[in-house]
């Protein structure tokens, strides 16, 4: 008997909206597994400012972590970031994109992204680099979203509110 298909959510977005902390809390509870961000593993292993090939390691970095966590995953998976991520950091922070995330990024199948609207306070990380320029990159989110033709819905609200709005849009797919 086959394993039944994982839905696969993944959280996007601007830095400093939240994506680490709803992709756990819908872990939490829906109890099943989430993928972390393998940008902040990867850079805080690094002795040194990344550049534009420590992008594509991360990017592949990200599939393959999301290859050995996914099939761990009871009925629903959450990834907290994808292949977009990498695609618009890497386009911003260096006007053009590895091919391989441009490939892979087009053959990336979730069936709902989350994209997280910028509606929280900034707040500090080392890893943080656009707090002037989160309305940019919200609307860079959102129109590669649209011009791929991903399925998402913009996930607003402070505190509570905002876990009970993503939740709201899974149960309407569930």
């Amino acid at each position: 008997m086959s394993k039944p298909k994982i839905i696969k959510i993944t959280i996007t977005g601007p830095e400093s909206t939240g994506k680490s902390l709803l992709a756990r809390q819908l872990a939490d509870h829906y109890k099943t597994v989430w993928i972390p961000e393998f940008a902040r593993i990867y850079l805080s292993k690094i002795d040194k400012p990344y550049n534009y090939d420590d992008i594509l390691a991360i990017a592949r970095g990200q599939v393959q972590s999301a290859e050995a966590i996914m099939p761990k995953a009871n009925k629903i998976c959450f990834s907290d970031t994808e292949l977009l991520m990498t695609k618009i950091w890497c386009d911003v922070k260096y006007g053009t994109c590895h091919p391989w995330i441009i490939e892979n990024l087009k053959k990336q199948d979730f069936d709902l992204y989350l994209l997280m609207d910028i509606d929280l306070p900034w707040e500090f990380d080392p890893l943080r680099e656009n707090p002037h320029q989160r309305k940019f990159l919200f609307d860079r989110y959102k129109n590669e979203l649209d011009k791929l033709g991903f399925n998402y819905r913009i996930i607003s609200g402070v505190g509570e509110e905002r876990l009970e709005n993503a939740l709201s849009f899974l149960k309407a797919i569930l």
